[in-house]
């Protein structure tokens, strides 16, 4: 047991019980009014603590400071308060396995579902670790409320011990981050940091400053409609041509399922509508932008040659930019990388930096203009069922989060 661990397990529980759900679908921000049930509770507990500056902004994310005991760069600290809606996460029942003894987990709600340190070595090397899951029929919500009850329990601390060296520390909670929505334009000049971390990151160690550009995209396919009785010759059936630009796209390549390490992809996420009209829904992901590029050339590549089979569809592929590799910026500046780095090492942690297969606000940030590295929480197998987190591993980050304020104190 570390001095961290109680109230660690006490505020991830308590958080992933909260229902905070983002919404790609909804265009209000945040995209779901559930998220603010979470911020507001931030919001109490950062004033109850002792935190300066606190607010809600009207885009929805929690806002506040840690005073500063010496001169220094301003620091930011983030993590986002939604989870992913890739898989069911209302009516979370998160559990405490402590003293785990390194055998497979079993769920009460989902009998027939186990998580395996054979297919999972990660697990196996969390023998005598508190373990939290949810029950088995939602995701639990590490991702990203674990990187949540780090920095709140690192600010709490710090409040609590002003004799601590700092600079002054900006905190921020975000909503709707895991639908690519996560930092208003206006939170860089809001937050006032120099530099950044997000705590959105797996296994210790982890010390990330690259991840994938993204973009997102919408084919919609409009048929012609007709009673089907009478339909000879004039039928133009929407949900043909969907699975038709689905079936030419690749298979087994370029799908997420077939890819590892720096390989991108193109993944239908959902596929709505009827026989009159259909409307697919996708990401595109590559390390490199000339990647990414000819991952959009190739889906409308693959629209156009549907469309030209049947003249009388309309067929449109609107693709928007989402996010780009944070490695563009930061490999300008590797400061706030090696100070983490610095820090990781001086609690006997080998930094890792591998790519991420995915984003993070600092994603967004760091191309606004604040560098903004990501940082491990100790979170696995998230947006599923089998998602779990050791909390001593979110102690260790704990721990991260107070060795680099104290060593952002000597960067003056």
């Amino acid at each position: 047991m570390t001095e961290f661990d109680t109230e660690l397990a006490d505020r991830l529980t308590r958080y992933c019980a909260i229902d905070s759900q983002s919404d790609a679908d909804s265009p209000t921000a945040p995209s779901t009014a559930i998220q603010l049930d979470m911020q507001r509770l931030l919001v109490d507990e950062l004033q109850q603590m002792g935190a300066e500056d606190v607010q809600l902004t009207e885009y929805g994310a929690v806002l506040a400071t840690i005073p500063g005991t010496v001169a220094g760069p301003t620091v930011g600290f983030l993590a986002h308060v939604d989870t992913a809606p890739q898989f069911n996460a209302t009516g979370v029942k998160p559990r405490i396995i402590r003293g785990y003894n390194g055998g497979a987990i079993t769920y009460p709600d989902a009998p027939g579902l186990t998580l395996s340190p054979q297919d999972f070595p990660y697990l196996a090397e969390k023998v005598g670790h508190d373990i939290i899951t949810a029950s088995g029929l939602t995701l639990l919500g590490a991702d990203d409320k674990a990187g949540v009850a780090i920095i709140m329990t690192a600010a709490r601390h710090l409040l609590a011990n002003p004799a601590i060296a700092r600079p002054r520390l900006r905190l921020a909670f975000t909503p709707d981050e895991e639908i690519g929505r996560g930092v208003d334009s206006r939170l860089p000049a809001d937050l006032g940091a120099a530099f950044a971390y997000t705590f959105d990151g797996g296994a210790l160690g982890e010390i990330e400053f690259e991840t994938f550009s993204a973009d997102g995209a919408v084919v919609t396919i409009r048929g012609v409609s007709i009673h089907p009785g009478y339909a000879t010759g004039k039928l133009v059936n929407a949900i043909h041509l969907a699975a038709r630009i689905i079936q030419t796209l690749p298979q087994a390549t370029m799908t997420p399922e077939t890819t590892a390490g720096r390989a991108g992809f193109i993944h239908a996420t959902d596929m709505d509508g009827g026989a009159s009209e259909m409307r697919i829904r996708f990401i595109l992901r590559d390390f490199e932008r000339d990647g990414l590029a000819a991952k959009g050339a190739l889906l409308r590549q693959v629209c156009d040659a549907v469309a030209a089979t049947e003249p009388r569809a309309e067929i449109t592929c609107d693709i928007s930019p989402q996010y780009r590799n944070m490695r563009y910026w930061l490999e300008t500046d590797m400061t706030p990388v090696e100070l983490a780095r610095d820090a990781a090492r001086s609690l006997g942690l080998t930094p890792l930096s591998v790519p991420i297969r995915g984003g993070t606000d600092g994603s967004r940030l760091t191309e606004m203009g604040v560098p903004c590295p990501n940082l491990f929480t100790g979170m696995q197998n998230i947006h599923g069922p089998l998602e779990w987190i050791s909390v001593q591993d979110m102690a260790v980050a704990t721990r991260l989060c107070l060795a680099l304020a104290e060593r952002a104190a000597m960067q003056q």
